[in-house]
């Protein structure tokens, strides 16, 4: 057994450093959408979590200053959205502050209870907003799969190193 360094040479736990270290994590890249009112609202997600199969839920995170939060802190309903690697263009789109998410060249459709269903997509669930949980400036969210297609074509979309990446065999 080798002895390990002091903690104390190490650096302190910071928000660079959580990123630096998570720059390392390769994760599934999903788009979160809800209805706003008559509007659309979405966001990219790296978070997305299977909880419970029994019953079926999943959380993911979201910062209470993301442009989305007002929408997904009301709505009842979301839709998960699992990205394939032909969709970096739309995971970028649904990351960029400020970008016009659901206007060309995004294909969607109103899905069940009224979320927004983006095409393309390799799987997608539309799930009931069980609980908000503070967790310091974002809140995670726990929902509850009320339905969903997994029929979708082609393989998934990582997003590792800052970047969206195709997986390799």
């Amino acid at each position: 057994m080798t002895a390990s360094p002091a903690l104390g040479t190490h650096p302190p736990a910071t928000s660079d450093l959580l990123r630096s270290v998570f720059r390392r994590h390769a994760a599934g890249v999903a788009v979160i959408t809800a209805a706003h009112g008559s509007r659309p609202v979405g966001f990219t997600a790296t978070s997305l979590t299977s909880v419970s199969a029994e019953p079926p839920m999943i959380s993911f995170g979201i910062g209470t200053g993301a442009s989305s939060w007002p929408a997904i802190s009301e709505a009842a309903h979301v839709g998960v959205h699992i990205l394939g690697e032909h969709q970096q263009e739309l995971a970028a789109t649904f990351a960029r502050s400020g970008a016009d998410r659901f206007g060309a060249p995004t294909s969607w459709r109103e899905g069940p209870e009224g979320v927004p269903v983006l095409d393309g997509a390799l799987a997608w669930l539309v799930c009931r907003v069980v609980t908000r949980v503070p967790a310091g400036d974002h809140r995670l969210v726990i929902a509850e799969v009320v339905t969903g297609d997994p029929a979708g074509e082609g393989r998934p979309l990582l997003y590792h190193q800052g970047r969206f990446n195709a997986l390799r065999d």
